[in-house]
């Protein structure tokens, strides 16, 4: 009977289908979490750690550079995360809002807090005299550190969301560059450092610790200042996403396995190498800019 055909089931997939976009949004949510909980982590072990610098025995400095590479390694890890979040968010189209915002508050812990309390540890807190000018200096340049890594991210997502000029000065967002160090790296650079030798500096003798100690003061507020700065550093948004995309893979994989084989020395590079290449290539294109205004001035004054 015409009456009794069954209704057509054009409408039963889309439920299935809304459930299925639905459960995208929560992977780059899921690598999120697991970038604040490495960053709690890395805290966590640090904090261990200084249990042990504190008594000054040898035998407990030892066991306290366990527990500060354990947190090294965590930011590392930190770092893949929250690398793979965006990069998923993108590719899946499931970036949010509230996405973006729990990315930047990850990032403060993780990239900001972790370091500064795992560079105390490791570096301040038993080199220098407690309460000296250089043992108060300390303290106030880890307090910047995590200051300007939290203006860096909120400059950044205001960037995002309103991409053109918002006032006179403000760089125009460009999506192949970051505008100012990104705080993984600089968080990624000390956890480099730290993993390279996690031995705390005060096992060096007095006089070496401290030497040590002011150096890593100078380090710490080189990148403060180069995250809050309007230089630009490659973002490596693109890349992946063209022709070359095997390629991209094959040395992912070849990276990877460097990594796993000598991280101490592949992550300290990585690091370094990003930083320089982009101040020099900043350097260059200045004095760049600079010859061709003069070559410019010396024409215009011949006509």
């Amino acid at each position: 009977m015409m009456g009794t055909q069954p209704a057509p089931e054009t409408h039963s997939t889309n439920p299935e289908r809304r459930g299925v976009k639905k459960g995208l949004y929560l992977i780059p949510s899921a690598f999120t979490a697991a970038n604040i909980g490495m960053g709690f982590y890395a805290i966590m072990s640090a904090l261990r750690g200084f249990q042990f610098v504190g008594t000054g025995v040898e035998g407990d400095l030892l066991r306290a550079a366990v527990y500060l590479d354990y947190a090294a390694l965590a930011i590392g890890a930190a770092v893949v995360f929250d690398m793979l979040d965006g990069r998923i968010a993108r590719l899946t189209k499931t970036t949010t809002e509230i996405g973006i915002q729990l990315d930047s508050i990850a990032d403060v812990v993780t990239f900001g807090l972790a370091p500064a309390v795992l560079v105390y540890v490791w570096g301040y807190g038993a080199s220098l005299e407690e309460g000296s000018g250089l043992h108060r200096l300390a303290w106030f340049l880890s307090f910047m550190y995590l200051m300007c890594g939290a203006f860096r991210l909120a400059r950044f997502n205001v960037q995002s969301s309103r991409p053109r000029v918002l006032a006179e000065g403000t760089v125009k967002l460009d999506k192949k560059s970051f505008v100012g160090l990104p705080i993984p790296v600089a968080g990624g650079l000390i956890a480099a450092i730290i993993h390279f030798t996690p031995v705390p500096l005060v096992y060096y003798g007095p006089d070496r610790a401290q030497i040590y100690a002011i150096l890593l003061m100078v380090l710490v507020g080189m990148l403060s200042v180069l995250m809050v700065s309007t230089l630009r550093f490659t973002s490596f948004k693109e890349v992946g996403t063209g022709s070359r995309s095997m390629r991209t893979i094959i040395l992912a994989v070849a990276f990877f396995m460097l990594i796993i084989l000598y991280s101490q020395y592949v992550l300290l590079a990585l690091a370094t190498t990003y930083i320089l290449y982009g101040l020099l290539s900043r350097a260059v294109g200045f004095f760049r800019r600079r010859g061709e205004v003069g070559e410019s001035t010396v024409e215009a004054k011949q006509v």
